[in-house]
């Protein structure tokens, strides 16, 4: 399969896209969207670190800080754009030559600014993920990723977006902000999961200074050309209820709307899905997605035939760069996953291994996307332990429910 091997062409359009970052672009800061910021020149510039308001903080956590920084324009490859982001310290006296990093991967939150994580208070299940990290004695970087929180649109699910984001935030951090070691861990869960991984098949060509040490990811979207083959048959299958799939197809396409400007919604939904649809610029996704439980639609409900052919893009920017990570990755999947398919993230891990990749997998019995997240944290524990003292991590390639 073409997509499980580094190219030569994904090779050189990096390389190229390295030597063209030098644009700017004026952008403002998240939660004040009336006051411009301009973008520095290269990616991973710190522009802005400001106190992070108590409420919006973790528990057990020491300084916090909400942060603008510069990121290429995973877009276009080409210029940067202002993202916003988080950081959360440890509590207590840094470690010699400073605490080491988690760049944290959001899963979904929405397209609208005011859904940026960085800007709102934690559910309480990434309150507990987070706070686990941090008594790990990690400090966190948290990108919001491009569009959320600060101008212009946020593409959803597009993978290299995600990743520059994260690597730019870890920039960022390391080349301005005091104790912190560059020994760091990229950790993501759904949305965030596929960024975690892209983000480290995109490292050693975007960002080969960051020691990147491994890779924690929970129910990670995996898209492949010959999964794309059978999307129409899935998406026109989609008749559960409730049906998480038919919130982020109105997700990924408002996103595309968003970077093409002869994108028709019309064209890709239904009448009855219409509505829906406008409510992504401004509901975030537990308001999304509960106005679309509650009228009871399902993928197939809302998508017109030629649907999947249309949102074509979208599917191919999911795709990961590579599938031979450098550095090991753990994948958690719930085997009851109906937001990302348990098949389709056993397949994930299935041709990772196959390219070559070091992967630890994990399913967890009877527990669906979000139990999962939780679930995972003694296992990534002891993965972890592993990938930051260079001891070896042993492949699981077809894990037994667990």
């Amino acid at each position: 399969m073409e997509s499980v091997v580094l190219r030569a062409s994904y090779k050189k359009a990096v390389l190229t896209l390295l030597l063209a970052v030098t644009g700017a672009t004026s952008a403002v800061a998240a939660g004040d969207l009336s006051r411009p910021v301009q973008a520095g020149p290269t990616p991973g510039h710190m522009i802005e670190s400001t106190p992070l308001a108590p409420a919006l903080g973790l528990p057990g956590q020491g300084a916090a800080y909400h942060i603008l920084y510069t990121s290429t324009d995973g877009v276009t490859g080409r210029g940067t754009v202002t993202v916003s982001g988080a950081v959360y310290y440890p509590s207590g006296r840094p470690p010699a030559g400073g605490w080491p990093v988690v760049a944290w991967a959001h899963g979904t939150v929405g397209n609208a600014d005011r859904c940026a994580p960085s800007v709102n208070v934690h559910t309480p299940r990434d309150t507990a993920y987070l706070s686990a990290w941090l008594k790990r004695g990690f400090a966190i970087v948290a990108t919001d990723y491009e569009g959320l929180g600060t101008p212009g649109p946020h593409p959803y699910l597009n993978t290299r977006v995600e990743a520059f984001g994260v690597l730019d935030s870890v920039r960022a951090a390391l080349g301005s902000l005091p104790n912190l070691t560059d020994r760091v861990m990229i950790v993501g869960q759904s949305q965030g999961g596929a960024a975690a991984f892209a983000s480290a098949g995109y490292a050693p060509l975007y960002a080969p200074e960051i020691n990147i040490r491994g890779t924690v990811a929970t129910g990670v979207p995996y898209m492949s050309p010959a999964l794309m083959q059978t999307l129409p048959a899935v998406a026109m299958a989609s008749t559960f209820r409730p049906d998480p799939l038919a919130t982020y197809v109105l997700l990924m396409a408002a996103g595309e709307a968003g970077i093409d400007p002869h994108f028709r919604p019309e064209d890709v939904f239904t009448p009855q899905a219409m509505p829906f649809y406008r409510m992504v610029d401004t509901t975030c996704v537990f308001q999304l997605e509960d106005a679309v439980n509650r009228a009871g639609l399902t993928t197939a409900a809302i998508l017109r035939s030629q649907a999947v052919r249309l949102l074509a893009p979208v599917f191919q920017a999911m795709m990961y760069p590579t599938l031979k990570l450098s550095r090991p990755v753990f994948v958690g999947t719930g085997s009851e996953d109906r937001d990302v398919a348990t098949s389709g993230q056993l397949l994930l891990v299935h041709d990772a291994c196959a390219a070559g990749s070091k992967v630890e997998a994990h399913l967890y019995k009877g527990l669906d996307h979000s139990r999962t997240v939780l679930a995972s944290l003694p296992d990534s524990a002891i993965f972890t332990q592993k990938v930051m003292t260079d001891q070896p991590v042993s492949s699981i390639c077809s894990p037994v429910p667990q």
